[in-house]
């Protein structure tokens, strides 16, 4: 019996050496895991170089789901032939009964008290705006090698052509870390300037910069160097949409000047005994010309 305890104690004693071995080695790949990753932080520095812009909370708030879309503002160009005119209405039932008649005959004489056999009219057709909208976009971004953003650009009071010259200049200065300037281009919609350089190499390293200090003229200017990013749209679909508020106006005879049928048709749909109602917006044109009608979201 003093064996079989002596034999037990044995196994016992190795049991707690073999845990204590675990737990210690445990706690040895614990501080080399913290370690790693301590390091692997001081290593890989996280900067995202982006066109500086200013902000300002406007109160609106979007949903979650919201987050990843891209927003479409449509602005449709409309070709408008000549005798034809287009007239939205404040209303949008107003542009409905105007539809429904479909046929309208416009007194020409502008008021004026005239006997029935003086009297002057046309006979017009009244049809719906359709419009083809985006419905679903899809885009593919690459960034150019060779291009970068210039933003930030001071106020100069100079011609854009003038600012480009200076900026290329510049640029195209080995000790000013550029190189041979490609190509150049003043951005309107955002105010920045898009130069694109002959050489791999010289926009990666300016855009590591981050900012850098330009001569212009006889002043000295910070200025932030961005990546450039570009777009190419593979798939767009477009569904039809009814403009409610907006008629157009067909087969209009040249009979009186630009002026003058402008204001008689805009007196007719007016009138509430002939269907009308308030007149947002007219526009008219005569046979023999062609105009192009801008639709852009209704904002009311």
């Amino acid at each position: 019996s003093q064996e079989f305890c002596s034999a037990l104690e044995q196994d016992h004693l190795r049991l707690q050496m073999a845990k204590e071995a675990v737990e210690r080695r445990t706690r040895e790949l614990r501080e080399e895991g913290e370690l790693l990753c301590k390091n692997l932080k001081q290593e890989i520095p996280f900067n995202i170089a982006l066109p500086e812009k200013s902000m300002v909370f406007k109160g609106l708030v979007t949903s979650k789901e919201d987050m990843n879309k891209l927003m479409l503002i449509p602005r449709i160009h409309y070709p408008l032939l000549g005798g034809s005119a287009l007239i939205t209405f404040e209303k949008a039932e107003v542009a409905q009964r105007i539809l429904e008649m479909r046929e309208h005959v416009v007194e020409l004489s502008c008021g004026e008290e005239l006997e029935e056999l003086d009297r002057c009219r046309v006979q017009v057709q009244a049809v719906p705006v359709d419009l083809l909208l985006p419905s679903a976009l899809e885009m593919g971004l690459t960034r150019s090698s060779r291009s970068i953003l210039v933003s930030g650009l001071p106020s100069l009071g100079i011609p854009e052509e003038g600012l480009l010259d200076k900026l290329e200049l510049f640029f195209s200065k080995t000790k000013n870390g550029g190189g041979e300037v490609e190509s150049r281009e003043f951005l309107d919609d955002s105010g920045q300037v898009m130069l694109t350089f002959a050489e791999d190499g010289v926009a990666e390293q300016l855009i590591e910069r981050g900012h850098i200090q330009v001569f212009i003229g006889k002043g000295k200017y910070e200025v932030k160097i961005s990546p450039c990013m570009s777009g190419n749209i593979t798939n767009l679909q477009f569904q039809p949409s009814c403009c409610p508020r907006t008629v157009l106006l067909t087969g209009i005879p040249d009979v009186l000047d630009e002026e003058s049928m402008r204001d008689a048709l805009e007196i007719h749909f007016q009138k509430a005994s002939r269907g009308g109602g308030e007149v947002d917006t007219l526009h008219y044109v005569p046979l023999g010309q062609v105009g192009v009608a801008v639709f852009t979201e209704d904002a009311g």
